[in-house]
């Protein structure tokens, strides 16, 4: 299933990059207050990353590398999550979504299912690999896919109706 999709790369000198920027953290400050009203909700759905992979996707490495930076940085200074042990982590997990979503849509210029599925399991694959280099602990390094499977499916199928939904804007 493939669907074609304006693909927008704004740059840090225009003002909308920060506009567009600033509305997808604000989605990655929301979502995750929602699933912490569940226990372990952060853990199991992910919801960090749903905004910078669409963002990504949608407007260019960019927009996403700003919303991959700022969302677990500012949750963590107004929330205190992620929690300190977790920050560095989880922004390389978002930096890494951010800019192979980016990457992906740009080479296609359309974004899959596929593409999407793609880009989710190249930032879990990388970020796996360094958790497990950063705390030697294999059970920290493959926590997000043994517990956050439905958040790694809401993101694939999730984004990428969201995504769909854009295109209809």
């Amino acid at each position: 299933m493939e669907t074609t999709v304006r693909l927008y790369s704004p740059t840090y000198r225009e003002i909308r990059t920060y506009i567009i920027a600033t509305l997808f953290i604000a989605g990655n400050i929301i979502l995750p207050q929602l699933c912490h009203t569940i226990p372990q909700g952060g853990l199991i759905f992910l919801p960090i990353y749903f905004f910078t992979l669409v963002g990504a996707c949608k407007y260019g490495w960019q927009v996403g590398l700003l919303t991959a930076l700022l969302s677990p940085l500012v949750n963590h200074v107004l929330f205190g999550m992620p929690p300190a042990h977790a920050l560095l982590p989880i922004t390389v997990k978002s930096v890494v979504l951010a800019l192979s979503a980016a990457l992906i849509a740009r080479r296609q210029g359309t974004v899959t299912l596929l593409s999407v599925a793609a880009a989710v399991v190249a930032y879990q694959t990388v970020g796996s690999l360094f958790e497990l280099a950063l705390t030697g602990s294999y059970a920290a390094a493959v926590q997000d896919v043994r517990l956050g499977l439905p958040g790694i499916a809401i993101q694939i199928f999730g984004g990428y109706a969201v995504l769909r939904w854009l295109l209809r804007r």
